[in-house]
């Protein structure tokens, strides 16, 4: 089996784990597990909603159960406070949040798509009610933003704050760009993350991309 199908596999093992519980609702797959199966390969994690009844949120965050009795976890933390982050034994990584149904008109997701449902549950429920809101950059405001981040990382620099120029140069600056890329250029992905411009930018603008070894070299010969 490889790592595709055995992601799938582990994906339907947990809408039957939560449909045996008698206690959840629905599993929500999202990203390259969930509508966008073009782009699932052997390096995609799985990336999910479990839909839980009212009052049992708090037992599916608390007590891992539903997911270890598929396969041994080797290390898993709390990263949300609806969710865990988790690394099975066998190498598949999952990513996922618990809700009960009345939440999901509040919280921003992506499009996905059930993997299991409890007979008679709303599908409704799980089509995104709120986009992630975004913040009223313009060009001109990006550009000033970059030049100013710059300015500070190399003063930081001179002054012997390494790591915080390789904050203000390598990181704000660099994602900040690829904001101003995304606004002045369609992107040629199928698959535009709304809450990242960073994800598959070598595939959305392959022109632009090719500047981007030249601020590799900087990190590797300076920091």
């Amino acid at each position: 089996m490889n790592k595709t199908e055995l992601l799938l596999q582990r994906l339907d093992e947990i809408g039957q784990s939560l449909k045996d519980s008698n206690q959840a609702l629905a599993l929500l797959a999202l990203g390259s597990c969930g509508t966008e199966r073009e782009r699932l390969d052997q390096y995609s994690d799985l990336d999910f909603f479990v839909i839980v009844k009212d009052g049992y949120k708090q037992t599916y965050i608390q007590d891992l159960t539903w997911l270890s009795k598929l396969e041994p976890i080797a290390f898993h933390y709390q990263n949300t406070v609806d969710g865990h982050k988790v690394l099975f034994e066998d190498d598949v990584f999952c990513e996922f949040a618990v809700f009960e149904a009345h939440e999901l008109a509040n919280i921003p997701f992506a499009e996905g798509k059930i993997i299991w449902k409890e007979v008679g549950f709303d599908e409704t429920i799980c089509q995104p009610q709120r986009l992630p809101s975004k913040e009223n950059r313009d060009c001109e405001w990006l550009l000033g933003e970059i030049s100013c981040n710059l300015y500070l990382g190399l003063g930081r620099y001179q002054r012997g704050e390494k790591l915080a120029a390789y904050d203000f140069i390598q990181n704000r600056s660099v994602k900040l760009w690829t904001e101003l890329i995304s606004l002045e250029t369609t992107s040629k992905s199928n698959f535009i993350d709304v809450f990242n411009t960073n994800r598959r930018f070598e595939e959305g603008y392959p022109k632009e991309a090719k500047q981007l070894p030249h601020f590799f070299a900087r990190l590797r010969t300076h920091f």
